[in-house]
């Protein structure tokens, strides 16, 4: 197995707009997709699939994860990219898929919020949020 690449959120953005049958799957619990925000897909006529990699609030690992993923109609033939808050839950999440039978998982590097800045604050220094890509509160 190759593992799984590393891909800029604008890198991500792009293969999803180019590639009808490419998918984003934001593996974030809950409560972050509600308080946060999710990426917005609406303007590539496609939706986020939202399955999270580890349960709240215990955050133990979904062990229905790739079942999930075959309900939202992710097919060993998708490239599938996953993403996190900042890019480690997305990567254990796409290595998980590739041994699920997914090859062909990319990881969005610096995730949704990227890593934190000076002041301790997420969504300014890299990620989704701070390259400008489009997102919604949900």
């Amino acid at each position: 197995m190759p593992g799984v690449p590393d891909v800029t959120p604008s890198e991500a953005f792009a293969a999803l707009q180019g590639d009808p049958g490419a998918v984003l799957v934001d593996v974030r619990t809950d409560a972050e997709w509600n308080f946060v925000g999710v990426p917005d897909l609406s303007a590539l006529g496609k939706q986020v699939v939202l399955i999270p990699w580890q349960v709240f609030p215990s955050m133990q690992v979904n062990d229905h994860f790739p079942e999930h993923l075959r309900r939202a109609g992710v097919t060993a033939e998708s490239k599938v990219y996953y993403i996190c808050r900042s890019g480690a839950r997305s990567l254990a999440a796409g290595q998980a898929a590739q041994l699920a039978g997914f090859p062909h998982a990319i990881n969005v590097r610096d995730g949704f919020e990227g890593p934190v800045d000076a002041e301790g604050h997420r969504g300014t220094v890299g990620g989704w949020k701070a390259e400008g890509l489009p997102w919604r509160q949900r």
